[in-house]
């Protein structure tokens, strides 16, 4: 009798885990998102400068984000070097801020000089809370995954690893 086929069990365990961990970054990018738009409308109607106000308001985000994310979204990541992942977290997050900001500058600045109306309070949420938040967040999973967490597959029993399996290096 022939042997049964492989079962595609290693595929189906690394899209669940996949699709868990991209759950869990989504649950703290969303809580980190409703910090940054209350505290970002907040300043806003304050009088503050729509470029500072969002910069202030992403900082408390990262920083809840930060710890969401190391401990509970890839708290079985690579936890090595503690001051490494703050920093490269915060490196890694001032680039999505940079994002944002773009998305906010060139719509209030830019193309609100030609269109008066995206210089106003909503046009400045979709731009830079909608639009900015939207490319951010699609670099910052990538980024944090590959740089500041370092996935691997999930560990092997000791003893059931074959020749044929081997893990996979980030």
């Amino acid at each position: 009798m022939p042997p049964n086929p492989p079962q595609p069990t290693g595929l189906r365990t690394r899209i669940r885990a996949f699709a868990r961990e991209v759950s869990k970054f989504g649950l703290v990018g969303g809580i980190a998102f409703a910090v940054d738009l209350a505290i970002f409308n907040f300043l806003l109607q304050r009088g503050s400068e729509p470029l500072i106000a969002k910069t202030l308001s992403t900082t408390v985000a990262t920083t809840l984000a930060f710890f969401g994310n190391r401990f509970w979204t890839w708290r079985h990541g690579d936890h090595t070097h503690m001051a490494r992942q703050y920093t490269m977290f915060f490196v890694l997050n001032a680039i999505g801020l940079g994002i944002a900001l773009t998305c906010l500058a060139i719509s209030h600045y830019a193309l609100g000089q030609i269109w008066p109306a995206l210089q106003s309070h909503f046009a400045d949420i979709v731009s830079g809370q909608l639009i900015g938040t939207a490319l951010g967040t699609l670099f910052r999973f990538w980024s944090y995954r590959r740089f500041v967490f370092r996935v691997t597959d999930a560990p092997v029993p000791a003893g059931s690893m074959t020749s044929a399996s081997s893990p996979r290096s980030p």
